[in-house]
């Protein structure tokens, strides 16, 4: 009758853990190409973020150069009026 007692104390516990992990195993493939999408979308946000910064750049850099045309036309404007 012990013995009846122990084997149930053991082997209860070991199905409800059974019974609980099932699902989340049944998940795992699910999972897994939800992760791997999520990879592929950050990999295209850190090439976006990269093409965004290289825009960045070079909008400073032609803000400079019509800042320095700018300039330019204005000195032309004035040596042609004055």
């Amino acid at each position: 009758m012990l013995k009846w007692i122990v084997l149930a104390l053991v082997l209860v516990p070991l199905v409800v853990l059974a019974l609980a992990v099932r699902p989340v195993l049944a998940r795992l493939p699910h999972l897994r190409r939800a992760v791997g999408r999520l990879q592929r979308r950050a990999d295209e946000a850190a090439a976006l973020s990269a093409a965004a910064e290289s825009l960045q750049q070079r909008a400073e850099s032609l803000q400079s150069r019509l800042e320095t045309t700018e300039q330019r036309l204005t000195l032309i404007r004035a040596s042609r009026g004055g």
